[in-house]
């Protein structure tokens, strides 16, 4: 009998440590709770002020969370170099590109209900992307053009990951960015005009940069994939969003147009001199969060957000899809979305996943972020990353353009890791 109630009561420890138990919730915690050090990340502070005192930026925010405790939270400096507002924590930023990270999870979770497969042809869903070509000779005189037939179709697969050979209006390869400009297709922040519908049907018209899955190329793509999470749930981007991820989540502070009662809060993008120092930057063009009647749902870089919200969405992947008991994703889902899904190809030292770069051997060797981390950033200096080995939560946001001292951003990636104290 003895021997029967120890195994029982053994049999009910191990059974406590499941991996049914509950998922970290994000909560203040002291670094040495979770074995980092106070003292070393004193450190993150000192390097992010001498940003400041250099004239480099103007501000920053600074958010670590491990094992779910939250152990670094700081703001920096001020908002823009005129008014010397201080930052801080609770701030909004345009977190641009990393809205892409957001729409991805967005769609997976359409893609665990049925509505689609990963290698679905696009023009499956929209008509537009039928029979495409691909650009063969390009006339800079002129942006005339010729074209070959598309091998393949473009996949839902090939948006995920920027394979399809859409490009980016604005910032992508010059033919294209003429090709795009031609066709009236926007760099797509946000609108008081254009519907993501209409712009996306315009897109699918055009030439692809290169045939579908034969390289990496940053685009659009995911733009197109917002669109089509109106087509499958039926809903506009932004209120299926808002249902089924950031209400979730509690993610209150993320939106594509933020209320008035928010708008105060929204950080001003600043710009550099001649000499790559940080000052104001005298143009409305990125005021768009603020606008009254916004219309475009930017799937690839329209969303602005905290600090503390993309950390509990990143919190939510690192706990295999669920979040203080609500689960959005299932553990094998999570495990397709941060895997290599695109082969032999390469970012940089890295893969990409379903809407993230995914650390590789040879890429942790760079700053210690472990194999098998995800990240990714944003058009204005804002960056993320999460490492499920260390159970560890990072990013750094700014608002900034250009940034020239990217060199922060990969400091304090490091210096996290220096961090660790057990």
């Amino acid at each position: 009998m003895k021997k029967l109630f120890i195994s029982q009561f053994v049999l009910l420890a191990l059974l406590s440590f499941s991996s049914c138990d509950k998922a970290p919730v994000l909560k203040d915690g002291s670094p040495e709770s979770v074995c980092m050090s106070t003292e070393r990340l004193i450190r993150i502070d000192k390097m992010i002020q001498q940003g400041i005192d250099s004239g480099w930026i103007a501000g920053a925010v600074g958010f670590i969370a491990h094992d779910g405790k939250i152990i670094y939270n700081k703001s920096f400096g001020v908002i823009d170099p005129e008014s010397k507002t201080p930052m801080q924590t609770d701030n909004i930023f345009r977190i641009a590109s990393q809205s892409k990270a957001i729409i991805s999870i967005g769609a997976m979770m359409l893609f665990e209900e049925g509505k689609f497969l990963l290698d679905d042809p696009v023009s499956k869903y929209i008509p537009e992307f039928a029979n495409q070509q691909v650009i063969d000779k390009f006339n800079e005189k002129d942006t005339t053009y010729t074209t070959v037939p598309a091998k393949r179709a473009v996949t839902i697969r090939d948006l995920f990951t920027h394979t399809s050979g859409i490009d980016y209006a604005g910032i992508g390869s010059p033919s294209m960015r003429a090709i795009y400009a031609r066709a009236g297709i926007a760099a797509g922040f946000g609108s008081d005009k254009a519907l993501i519908g209409n712009e996306m049907k315009d897109l699918g018209k055009l030439p692809l940069a290169h045939q579908p899955g034969e390289k990496w190329t940053y685009g659009l793509n995911v733009d197109v994939l917002g669109y089509l999470i109106e087509i499958w749930s039926g809903e506009k981007l932004d209120q299926y969003l808002k249902k089924r991820l950031f209400e979730p989540l509690g993610m209150n502070d993320t939106y594509f147009y933020l209320p008035p009662e928010k708008q105060s809060r929204l950080v001003k993008v600043n710009t550099e001199d001649e000499n790559h120092h940080v000052t104001a930057l005298k143009n409305d063009y990125f005021d768009y969060p603020l606008m009254a009647n916004g219309t475009y749902f930017s799937g690839g870089a329209g969303l602005s957000s905290t600090t503390k919200d993309y950390a509990t969405f990143l919190q939510m992947l690192l706990n295999n899809g669920e979040y203080n008991g609500k689960r959005l994703l299932s553990r094998r889902t999570v495990e397709l979305i941060t895997s290599n899904q695109i082969g032999d190809l390469n970012v940089g030292r890295d893969k990409f996943g379903l809407g993230f770069e995914i650390v590789t051997e040879e890429g942790q060797a760079v700053l210690g972020l472990s194999e098998g981390s995800f990240l990714w950033g944003g058009y204005f200096a804002t960056d993320y990353w999460a490492d499920p080995k260390e159970r560890i939560v990072g990013l750094i946001f700014l608002q900034q353009f250009p940034m020239s001292h990217g060199e922060i951003h990969r400091k304090f990636m490091a210096m996290v890791y220096q961090a660790l104290d057990d």
